[in-house]
């Protein structure tokens, strides 16, 4: 039991630094650009959204577009 509480500690802080070493990665890019990117990281859809600010199913739609080959929909962040 205190080995799952130590390994869920780690893993908040690797969480962390994760954000931490992403966020100059996506800062100043478009959503879609930011996912892509991070996907090619291989970094998986809930981590990619936390970073990003979104939800994981917007992830989904961004990384669904680039596959297909469509310009993706401008979020409602960068229509304003």
């Amino acid at each position: 039991m205190m080995e799952d509480d130590a390994a869920k500690r780690i893993e908040a802080k690797l969480d962390v630094i994760i954000r931490l070493l992403a966020a100059p990665l996506v800062q100043g890019k478009k959503q879609a650009e930011s996912v892509q990117a991070l996907a090619a990281l291989g970094l998986d859809r809930s981590q990619i959204a936390a970073i990003c600010d979104t939800s994981p199913d917007a992830v989904r739609a961004r990384l669904s577009e680039a596959k297909r080959g469509r310009e993706p929909r401008p979020t409602r962040k960068e229509a304003e």
